[in-house]
């Protein structure tokens, strides 16, 4: 579990890909203090297991199914990407409840300055904008924002300097694909309410 507050971005080392799968290895400091292989840490708002460390890098493998709902497959050597070390007992939960298993992938449509922030408008499915309210949170490739309008298929985040400058959005692009974790809570809400409506009263919604 993870609260969508980056540490810090890492700089992939190395990708080592058989078919679709690879091993990823990136360089970075912060989110190695403490760190043991089998550690989780969110890679672009991916769960991933440390498998080896050293004191500048970590390494991991990467599964098919990872590959296919993820945007990992877009980096190359040298890329960006947002890290957060597992949420532990006792901390503060400054973000929202993320759990590191991306919904799927958005394509950033826009990116504009208002004032002292960053207006980002991404492409979504519309399977995905069903779990989306205004003000409501979602994961951007890991990073905890406040969605500022939900639309049919597409939603608005603004970006403060400080997240600006402490993530990877800083050289995000239009164009770019993104990772997506809609909320938690949203989706189960969504799941009861939906079985509800229907009359079916337990929840068991098959369509999700």
């Amino acid at each position: 579990m993870f609260t969508g507050l980056v540490e810090e971005t890492g700089r992939i080392g190395s990708m080592d890909r058989a078919g679709n799968a690879m091993r990823l290895t990136v360089s970075c400091r912060k989110v190695l203090e403490g760190v043991a292989t089998g550690d989780s840490i969110a890679v672009n708002g991916v769960c991933l297991t440390v498998t080896d460390f050293g004191s500048d890098y970590f390494s991991t493998d990467v599964m098919p199914e990872t590959m296919d709902k993820s945007n990992l497959g877009d980096l190359v050597v040298g890329s960006s990407v947002n890290l957060e070390r597992a949420l532990a007992a006792g901390d503060r939960l400054g973000g929202h409840f993320v759990q590191g298993h991306v919904d799927g992938v958005g394509h950033i449509l826009s990116r504009t300055p208002d004032e002292n922030a960053v207006l980002f408008r991404i492409q979504v499915p519309e399977e995905l904008t069903r779990w989306m309210v205004d003000k409501g949170s979602v994961a951007v490739n890991g990073i905890s924002l406040t969605i500022v309008k939900a639309e049919p298929e597409a939603f608005t985040v603004s970006i403060i300097p400080h997240t600006l400058e402490m993530t990877q959005l800083q050289e995000a692009r239009p164009g770019d694909r993104v990772n997506i974790e809609c909320d938690m809570i949203g989706k189960y809400v969504a799941k009861l309410s939906a079985g509800w409506i229907e009359g079916k009263g337990d929840g068991r919604d098959e369509s999700f």
